[in-house]
């Protein structure tokens, strides 16, 4: 090495290479001193001698670790193998590389094209063993060096963030006060929007369901507006990450957690290439600290929540899913008794019914099915056993219901009301800024303007939101709930209620089913594990093959039976209909439909058919003896004309005889007659006095 000695001619005619590298781009931003001392290697490599110079600064940004391409440091290579370069020139070793691979390799290379190496302490020639050492030792150390850094740098990290002290990024909800260290966002409609997910959650156990809940009510959520500094937010509609990210992040139940995500190395092209960003499970992370601060949520909910996120991921094994939808009222809560696999639900043929099956065994093994059997009567018997259950509570049911429906609406109006004072600040905000502003000057005061008519139409819509959401108060007497109890059965089967509903509603009060079936009795067994710990066991009779529930109930059998022998099919319908009874196809009653099921029943016709019989109906009478019918149910009523009926609505028959006796004759013929007292007699309008 002598930096005085003349370089020889041949080396004077090939080029200068200037390699010129930073490692971060804050370095290349911030550190301009560093940046200025390495171009100026340029003047350098003229005072040498030589003629041509290049620079290489393609690597500013860039690690020279090795973990990293490096573009500047390959074209480097390309020309030492061309023998082109007749000197690099870097103002240390650590420039050029930061791994031996590299370091040496370029050495290698520099000894063989007869290249120098110079720097700010001399010129180093490769081919010379004492500045081949030299070199080797400067490599070594700059290798040694950052190892050396980087981790005296991550151990005072992963020190301090050990006592909870090391200023991490934080999610949204929470910042970093100069004094008071970490602790909630003062804004109060963030904290809001934090809160609403986690409550409406507890109530929906779906985050699916509370994107589609949130969405409903119009809220938004606060997004970074300068990216990851959490001074400003842009309030955007609400999406499912959001979502998932507020539910599966540890920070919100008080967890102060370090080191959640790792590097990983490959081997690409015989250079070692490494990723960030990796996550770990939850137990191999570096620093995991309970009640590190205030949270929204305590550490027993957070598990809960994540338990429930788990069990909904579709088709996977264990646990109970929420409740999506669909025709199925058990869908994602059945077990097989058998394998313990979760039963699954199809829906084949046209009729769109669904039929439970366990389908694992012969998914995965291709062995038979453990069990399958029709869902229509399994889910009327279990809503049959939920109603029974719940009549006894049904009052208070109602009540907490009541609660839980003030409850929301109390939410949603504390959300449209934090909307509404934000958009008043934006809005005066605004109008302060155009008040400010040079009226003749037209480009900026043009673009305020229109800001601040944005910000005034955004005004407008929120207070037409918390106009919306508060009701008028009226006073009103509480309602009166004991009658209730009667009435769950009505409210279970209410057109208004949707499957969704009812699938939620099981879900509060069964934890898990797990279902049987008993080939030899065809029966379905059910045993229900309830949420309050106690087990009961139910069995659901299997229909035989070719049998359908397509059947005439028992009561309307029974009401054919009693009236066929007197009445005729179409008196036989309009009863049907007037006592709410349908047919199998829950179709209403005709007397086509009443004749096909007493052929199929074996039910003969109505007696009184027969015209020669001695009963008429109540038209026959009114026409035999020439009077309304009104006058013969007035009759009946009255207890002069006796008559029959079968049941309750049903249709009145009268006997020939009676309808001819003495008795109903007289009243026939005082129809038309005046009421009067025949204990009354009449005055003389003139009296002989």
């Amino acid at each position: 090495m002598n930096a005085l000695s003349p370089l020889p001619p041949a080396i004077l005619k090939r080029k200068a290479v200037v390699y010129v590298r930073q490692s971060t781009q804050s370095q290349v931003l911030h550190n301009l001193e560093s940046q200025r001392s390495q171009y100026d290697l340029v003047n350098t490599a003229r005072r040498h001698g030589f003629q041509q110079v290049e620079v290489i600064d393609d690597d500013l940004g860039r690690s020279a670790s090795g973990a990293v391409a490096r573009p500047g440091f390959e074209r480097l290579v390309a020309w030492l193998c061309a023998g082109d370069v007749g000197a690099v020139l870097c103002l240390d070793a650590s420039r050029l590389a930061r791994n031996g691979r590299d370091w040496h390799h370029l050495l290698e290379l520099c000894g063989l094209a007869d290249a120098r190496v110079i720097d700010q302490d001399g010129v180093y020639n490769p081919c010379a063993p004492n500045d081949r050492l030299l070199l080797g030792m400067k490599g070594t150390i700059s290798e040694f060096e950052l190892g050396i850094l980087r981790a005296r740098m991550l151990e005072a990290a992963r020190s301090k963030a050990k006592r909870g002290e090391l200023r991490i990024n934080v999610p949204i909800g929470y910042i970093w006060h100069r004094d008071a260290g970490l602790g909630f966002d003062p804004d109060l409609r963030v904290q809001e929007a934090i809160r609403l997910i986690f409550s409406r959650f507890r109530e929906l156990k779906s985050g699916r369901q509370v994107l589609l809940s949130l969405t409903q009510d119009k809220l938004s959520f606060p997004r970074p507006s300068e990216g990851r500094y959490m001074t400003s937010f842009d309030w955007t509609p609400i999406r499912y990450r959001n979502v998932i990210s507020v539910l599966k992040n540890p920070f919100y139940a008080g967890i102060y957690a370090y080191g959640k995500s790792g590097p990983r190395a490959e081997i690409v092209d015989g250079r070692a290439h490494k990723s960030y960003g990796h996550g770990k499970p939850m137990e191999e992370w570096d620093i995991f600290l309970k009640d590190h601060h205030e949270g929204y949520i305590g550490w027993e909910e957070y598990e809960r929540n994540l338990a429930h996120l788990a069990t909904n991921a579709h088709g996977r094994k264990g646990g109970v899913k929420s409740g999506r939808g669909g025709r199925a009222l058990l869908s994602g809560l059945m077990s097989c008794a058998r394998c313990g696999c979760r039963i699954t639900v199809t829906y084949p043929g046209q009729a769109l019914s669904p039929v439970y099956r366990c389908d694992y065994m012969n998914t995965m093994l291709g062995h038979d099915r453990c069990v399958h059997f029709g869902g229509s009567r399994i889910d009327a018997a279990i809503a049959a056993e939920i109603l029974r259950v719940v009549q006894p509570v049904a009052i208070e049911a109602a009540r907490e219901a009541e609660r839980m429906l003030t409850m929301a609406s109390e939410e949603r109006r504390r959300a449209a009301e934090l909307d509404l004072q934000k958009a008043q600040y934006e809005a005066g905000l605004a109008e302060r800024r155009y008040a400010a502003c040079d009226p003749e000057n037209r480009l900026i005061a043009a673009t305020l303007e229109r800001n601040w008519e944005a910000t005034l139409q955004r005004l407008e819509a929120c207070k037409m939101r918390v106009d919306v959401g508060e009701a008028p108060i009226v006073a009103v007497e509480p309602p009166d709930l004991e009658g209730l109890a009667e009435e769950v059965a009505t409210a279970w089967n209410a057109a208004g209620v949707s499957a969704r509903t009812r699938q939620r509603l099981v879900r509060t009060l069964i934890k898990d089913i797990v279902a049987d079936v008993d080939e030899q009795s065809r029966e379905v067994i059910l045993t229900i594990h309830w949420q309050g710990g106690q087990h009961s066991q139910l069995r659901v009779k299997k229909p035989k093959p070719g049998q359908h529930g397509r059947v005439t109930s028992e009561d309307a059998l029974t009401l054919i039976r009693s009236m066929a022998g007197r009445w005729s099919d179409s008196d036989i319908a309009a009863t049907l209909n007037r006592m709410s009874l349908r047919t199998g196809c829950d179709h209403t009653w005709t007397a086509k439909r009443v004749s096909s099921t007493r052929k199929i029943n074996g039910i003969r016709a109505y007696a009184s058919a027969d015209k020669q019989g001695g009963w008429l109906t109540m038209a026959e009478a009114a026409e035999k003896v020439g009077v309304t019918h009104h006058v013969i149910r007035r009759l009946i009523k009255e207890k002069i004309l006796p008559a029959e009926q079968v049941m309750r609505h049903a249709p009145h028959q009268i006997r020939i005889v009676d309808l001819e006796s003495d008795a109903v004759a007289e009243a026939l013929r005082h129809r038309n007659a005046p009421c009067r007292d025949p204990r009354q007699t009449t005055l003389p309008m003139i009296t002989n006095t």
